[in-house]
């Protein structure tokens, strides 16, 4: 029995040790790439988070941050294929001379719902459409992708993101971090952490991570002005909708696991500030911080979101009747659980300030 402990913790010490060896590698890599890249080249005069959503209930959350009218339209021309990132991707063109970057893989339905959510929320998304079957036209010398498409071009389950003109992107060594950016301590920011445990994104890797690729972007968008202003998004929403934690526990796109952790979502408050039962790459600069009156304000926009207009959503993103029922009651079980703990937390604190004289 001594042996079989003594072997049980030599293994269990070794898996510890190779992988902090792992994370310290990508660490020291990350930030040899961000120490020799040049500065980062921005030409905006103002910076913005978020935006006012206006009135979410009468959002059409079907359509997404693109509409209804902005829809991908066959036929789909291929242009390249794209070798870097987890999942097999190309670029199209469609019938409107849009280009797309259409990717497959397991990611694709938790990025077509979480950039309708986050949307509505208020914060900056890519465009992006759930396209359930298509074909396109003169794919050829793919290497990836071969898994996607047939020999005639036809497709099942892609995601269509809108390559929009005239935007100057900033990825990777010129993104931003979660701890040193223009809104830190900001409701804005705040927000957008609480929408990132709310979807249950573990992937929140930024500019620090970026060896591994950061999930922060900075695009520039040209105002009426002629000037530019900096949006900060998150562009990488492919690891939500699932059982958030460590390498080994976390998933993706599974309603039951989701819908389980519900629970966990909020645990309580500590004074002025939420706790959260959310993990995931970087836990406490997403997870501690957020005040009481940063989730009251979040709620103020998104708590008026209805049940049914995240069932829209999960549908259009390609979720089943069964992922469709799972999904829009956890989310919406969700936002009820953060309100009673804003409101519990806020009715604590008058209780308990000092009267006044």
């Amino acid at each position: 029995m001594d042996e079989v402990l003594r072997i049980t913790v030599w293994i269990l010490g070794g898996v510890l040790a190779g992988t902090l060896a792992v994370f310290g590698f990508w660490r020291a890599r990350s930030i040899i790439r961000v120490w020799r890249a040049p500065k980062r080249p921005l030409h905006s005069v103002q910076a913005t988070i978020w935006r006012d959503p206006g009135v979410v209930s009468r959002l059409d959350l079907a359509a997404g941050p693109g509409g209804d009218a902005g829809r991908p339209t066959p036929p789909f021309t291929f242009l390249e294929e794209h070798l870097t990132g987890s999942q097999p991707c190309v670029s199209v063109r469609d019938g409107r001379g849009l280009v797309w970057r259409v990717k497959w893989g397991h990611e694709v339905n938790a990025e077509a719902l979480a950039t309708r959510l986050a949307w509505a929320a208020g914060y900056f998304v890519e465009v992006t459409y759930y396209v359930a079957e298509g074909h396109v036209v003169g794919a050829s010398q793919l290497q990836r992708a071969t898994t996607c498409l047939d020999q005639q071009g036809r497709f099942r389950d892609g995601r269509f993101e809108l390559e929009e003109q005239g935007v100057v992107k900033h990825f990777d060594e010129h993104s931003w971090a979660w701890h040193d950016n223009p809104f830190v301590g900001t409701r804005e920011l705040n927000g957008l952490k609480i929408v990132v445990m709310w979807l249950s994104n573990w992937d929140a890797k930024d500019v620090r991570d970026v060896a591994r690729g950061s999930n922060t972007a900075i695009f520039e968008y040209p105002l009426a002005s002629g000037l530019r202003e900096a949006r900060y998004l998150i562009i990488d929403w492919g690891g939500a909708f699932g059982r958030w934690g460590t390498v080994v526990s976390r998933g993706r796109w599974d309603c039951h696991a989701f819908a389980v952790e519900s629970e966990a979502f909020v645990s309580g408050s500590d004074g002025e500030f939420l706790q959260f039962g959310y993990t995931g790459q970087r836990t406490s600069d997403i997870a501690e911080g957020i005040r009481v009156s940063d989730a009251r304000w979040l709620l103020d926009r998104l708590g008026g979101l209805s049940e049914a207009q995240i069932a829209d959503a999960v549908r259009a993103s390609g979720g089943n009747h069964e992922e469709v029922t799972v999904f829009s009651r956890a989310l919406r079980v969700r936002l009820d659980r953060l309100t009673v703990a804003a409101t519990q937390a806020a009715e604590r604190r008058t209780i308990d300030a000092p009267a006044m004289p």
